[in-house]
């Protein structure tokens, strides 16, 4: 069914029609039937999208919008907002996806008769799933009504001058020299001295301030608040006929974080596999900044599995809920609240908790929260709001579970939470701490690290704490890092460390610390600061081996740098643009896609900029990717460089990523060569492009062509393409050449080669 309301924007428009939103200017300039908007600014006009549809299929620019754009058109311009749209639809595919003939009886009918319906159908979905037709946790003091409070967020100083707070300097107590305590082999069994506490809270007033202000992540949708949503309801369940119910969700629901990267900090796919490997196969399972649910997506299922969630953005705790219980049948309990200050889950001890918290927040509950019981091992400073998410995992966590959180560097030295940390480590509750290689999660421009944690049953004998540090197998550029390789590396290790015996050490990588040499003044627990360097020889065998590889680069290099260049005449050429061969069939013209299946390896912008093998991902959906071919021409259109590569059999078969567009030239009229040399010109690339205050885009359909035989074009095309080979060439040698400098400099200074 065809939603005469729905509205679609400029960038919506460019999408249908597979071209830069520049062309939907030009149109709107040049033909006086091209539809006038209906809504939103004068900056950014919205438009009906069934009068867009027809003036496209009209001039001959569309055939038919596919149904999956369609749906997402219909979700991004509901009246309500994507967010209600976005969770309206998943309410319905989850009904599709557990009893799929109630859906085909509710739907039956008008739009009026089905939102009156759909409340009772959802509610028999709701109850088995969620334990409640509206609430999905089971404990009752979670459901206090009252309105969800969600913390400001602030931004702590990276380094505080020292750990005492308000509260500290009003408890006389609190004043301990640490230096006094922790520098002796007395030490370990000084809990007390070092960590101190706040002062006893009277009996009567004893409570756990949580669970006041959380509320169920879902709400049974009613049928005037659905009646907005039959269009979209309609044309969601006919895409899940399609492509399944989990996989339209997962579909519509990666547009929507794509078209919005600003408001969500996201946790990548591989990160969260390592972190669920890290604690190991789990029947209940905590996420208490859940976000999108991508922790809690990578834990192995397994059966009666409890999935506890929660977030204090309602949209987010509501569309993670209804993303699990679409991917598994296990009990999904999903909240909203702050989970510092309004816990839904207080009595909870769960096999293992992941956590992705935000960083640097100064408004964590630091005042209302000093005589919490979550605070075994100290009263977190203001600054240090993660050392209160690590103690709020282990609080919820059953005696030996385990537990992996993200944690920014600082955590890990601060000298505000250094009493707190050596508690963690004497009591054996801090295990690991892993360096991740930049990149890894955001901010991309700093190492992270990995916390694994452990509630201990009881004081270990001979405590030990595992550092590791994966930082070595960061990509180039904005790739990301080696993931293979920082699983196999962290994997090894962390088993190799949970195995009885002394574990080995491993120059560079990981290492098995006494906790007695951490427990000096600062409790330092960054790895790079802990781990031997590589040993002398392997340094040295490794450097010998760049600086060979190097030179037969350079070598390389002179042999194919280009022949002298010869003046010529300017051209004067018949020229044609990519549009007019593009509606020739002289070449096919695709853009990047908005999601795909997850196993193949995707095209970035940056891998084409660098030159660099395939090393994106796309959200996770059964959208039909487009996927490059030998021969192909793949050109940027963000940027204002001029650059284009054509794909080879190393290449091919990789889906095409954002940002991008693919050229697929018929070999009978193009050569791909002759075709990427031309894309390249400076001059070309200046004419087809548009500006805007933030970034430049080309508009490849502009960039023109000289009319050539095709003879001719293998002329031209085999100096571009020895050209592209003397580029690749200087690029790896320059990226030798910085290696060898980096070695060079690390080896001297830290005494691994010698000045002679």
């Amino acid at each position: 069914m065809q939603d005469n309301a729905t509205e679609v924007t400029a960038a919506g428009i460019a999408r249908l029609a597979g071209v830069g939103r520049a062309a939907v200017s030009n149109w709107r300039r040049r033909h006086a039937d091209f539809p006038r908007p209906v809504g939103g600014t004068e900056t950014s006009p919205s438009f009906a999208l069934a009068e867009v549809e027809s003036w496209l299929r009209k001039q001959g620019k569309l055939a038919e919008v596919p149904l999956r754009e369609r749906v997402w058109q219909q979700l991004s311009g509901h009246p309500e907002g994507p967010v209600t749209a976005l969770t309206h639809a998943g309410c319905l595919l989850l009904l599709i996806h557990d009893r799929p003939t109630v859906w085909l009886e509710v739907s039956a009918g008008s739009d009026e008769r089905l939102s009156e319906m759909l409340p009772g159908a959802l509610r028999e979905v709701f109850t088995p799933r969620f334990g409640r037709e509206s609430a999905m946790n089971t404990e009752p003091a979670v459901n206090t009504p009252g309105r969800v409070h969600i913390p400001d967020a602030g931004l702590a100083s990276a380094n505080a001058v020292d750990g005492t707070t308000a509260a500290d300097a009003a408890n006389p107590a609190t004043r301990v020299n640490l230096a006094d305590t922790v520098n002796t082999e007395d030490a370990v069994n000084t809990a007390d001295a070092v960590n101190p506490r706040p002062p006893a809270r009277p009996a009567s007033s004893v409570h756990t301030p949580a669970a006041v202000n959380a509320h169920p992540a879902l709400h049974l949708p009613t049928g005037p608040e659905l009646l907005p949503s039959a269009p979209l309801l309609r044309g969601a369940a006919e895409l899940a006929a399609e492509l399944g119910a989990r996989q339209t969700f997962e579909f519509l629901l990666g547009r929507h974080l794509d078209a919005n990267p600003r408001q969500y900090t996201l946790t990548p796919a591989d990160l969260a596999a390592l972190m669920a490997d890290l604690a190991g196969p789990a029947r209940t399972v905590l996420d208490p900044a859940c976000g999108t649910g991508a922790l809690l997506r990578a834990v192995a299922t397994r059966p009666d599995q409890e999935l506890y969630a929660q977030d204090s953005a309602p949209e987010l705790a509501a569309l993670t809920t209804l993303r699990l219980a679409l991917q598994t049948w296990s009990t999904v309990r999903g909240a909203v609240g702050d989970s510092l200050r309004a816990d839904a889950h207080p009595r909870l001890r769960a096999d293992a908790v992941l956590c992705h918290p935000p960083f640097n927040e100064r408004n964590w509950g630091h005042d209302e929260l000093a005589y919490d019981p979550r605070w075994e091992y100290g009263f977190p400073a203001r600054t240090e709001s993660e050392l209160a998410w690590v103690q709020h995992a282990l609080a919820r966590l059953k005696d030996g579970g385990a537990g992996v959180l993200l944690m920014p560097p600082a955590a890990a030295s601060r000298r505000s939470g250094r009493r707190i940390r050596a508690d963690l480590l004497r009591r054996g509750a801090l295990r690991a701490v892993i360096a991740l290689p930049v990149g890894a999660a955001p901010p991309y421009n700093i190492p992270l690290h990995l916390w694994v944690l452990r509630r201990p049953e009881k004081a270990p004998a001979q405590p030990e704490v595992l550092l590791v540090d994966v930082g070595q197998f960061a990509g180039e550029g904005r790739g990301g890092p080696d993931w293979r390789a920082v699983r196999e590396a962290v994997l090894d290790a962390w088993q190799a460390f949970g195995r009885p015996g002394r574990f080995a050490e491993r120059p560079g990588l990981a290492r098995a610390l006494p906790v007695i040499e951490l427990l000096d003044d600062d409790v330092d627990l960054a790895p790079a600061r802990h781990l031997p360097p590589p040993t002398a020889t392997d340094g040295a065998e490794q450097l010998t081996a760049v600086r060979e590889h190097l030179g037969e680069t350079l070598r390389l290099t002179a042999d194919l740098t280009p022949p002298r260049a010869d003046a010529a005449h300017p051209a004067r050429w018949p020229l044609t643009t990519i549009g007019e061969l593009a509606r020739g069939g002289a070449l096919m013209l695709r853009t990047g896609g908005n999601g795909g299946h997850t196993r193949v390896p995707v095209l970035t912008d940056h891998d084409v900029l660098f030159g660099a093998d395939p090393t994106g991902t796309l959200p996770e959906s059964e959208e039909e990717a487009v996927l490059t071919e030998p021969g192909d021409v793949v050109v940027p259109v963000l940027g204002g460089g001029s650059v284009a590569r054509v794909i080879d059999a190393t290449t091919g078969g990789a889906a095409l990523g954002r940002n991008l567009v693919l050229l697929r030239p018929d070999p009978a009229a193009l050569d791909p060569w002759f075709l990427a040399g031309f894309l390249r010109g400076t001059a070309n690339n200046r004419q087809a492009s548009s500006y805007a205050s933030t970034a430049t885009r080309l508009d490849v359909r502009r960039l023109q062509l000289p009319r050539l035989p095709l003879d001719e074009q293998r002329r031209y095309g085999e100096r571009f393409r020895a050209l592209d080979e003397f580029e690749r060439a200087l690029r790896h040698a320059g990226r030798l050449g910085e290696q060898l400098v980096r070695g060079m400099y690390d080896g001297l200074t830290d005494g691994t080669v010698a000045p002679d």
